[in-house]
């Protein structure tokens, strides 16, 4: 890029240079070399093309899960959240066996038990999730959820988030089930469709959430 000076003001492509106006400067470059018809057919863009068809996909994916939970999101107070969501929605897709590189999705990676252990394991700002120590999990159908007899809780919140991967929609509904020492609690189950369905566990004491994450 370089800047001019000429009594005739360009603006536009003459040959292989562009001239534009510039925060209040006359500029001229080259035009780039970049072709959207190449770039669409040419073997040459082929991984660019499988990389950034997948990238894309799991971009969406993280964003429509998060605006599910946004509200539990914020209170983790981390302002690059999204893109280490967006890591673990690309690990997750890392682990579809079923398609060739640039079809895999999230959807074949989750149904992996690593593939869900991954989701189960990320961790919102400071906010603890669940492991072993203070364990929470789905019952049989989903329709429960067993918790570890140490935690101590006023509430639960439980949101179920059912994603149609390929139009990049969500659905999902939020209960709120008061806690009485119960070390299991059932639920309602809103979506028939289990493989499709992630479920999002808040734990509340004295209306204050101590620990949230996947289950």
């Amino acid at each position: 890029m370089a800047t001019y000076e000429s009594f005739i003001k360009l603006n536009g492509a003459v040959g292989d240079l562009v001239f534009y106006n510039l925060n209040g400067k006359n500029v001229v470059r080259k035009k780039s070399g970049f072709n959207k018809a190449a770039y669409k057919k040419s073997p040459t863009y082929e991984k660019v093309r499988q990389n950034s068809f997948e990238f894309g996909h799991c971009s969406k994916i993280g964003k429509q899960i998060r605006l599910c939970i946004s509200k539990y999101i914020e209170l983790a107070n981390e302002a690059l959240l999204y893109q280490r969501f967006a890591k673990v929605m690309t690990r997750i897709k890392d682990l579809d066996l079923e398609h060739e590189k640039g079809k895999r999705s999230v959807k074949s990676g989750l149904k992996t038990t690593e593939g869900r252990n991954i989701l189960q394991q990320f961790q919102f700002g400071n906010i603890p999730n669940f492991n072993q120590n203070t364990y929470v999990s789905l019952g049989l159908w989903d329709k429960s959820l067993h918790l570890d007899k140490k935690i101590v809780a006023d509430e639960i919140a439980i949101v179920s988030i059912k994603i149609d991967f390929e139009n990049y929609l969500t659905e999902s509904f939020e209960e709120e089930i008061q806690q009485r020492n119960q070390t299991e609690l059932i639920f309602n189950n809103h979506f028939s469709e289990e493989d499709d369905v992630i479920h999002f566990v808040a734990i509340k004491k004295s209306s204050q959430i101590v620990q949230m994450g996947f289950v």
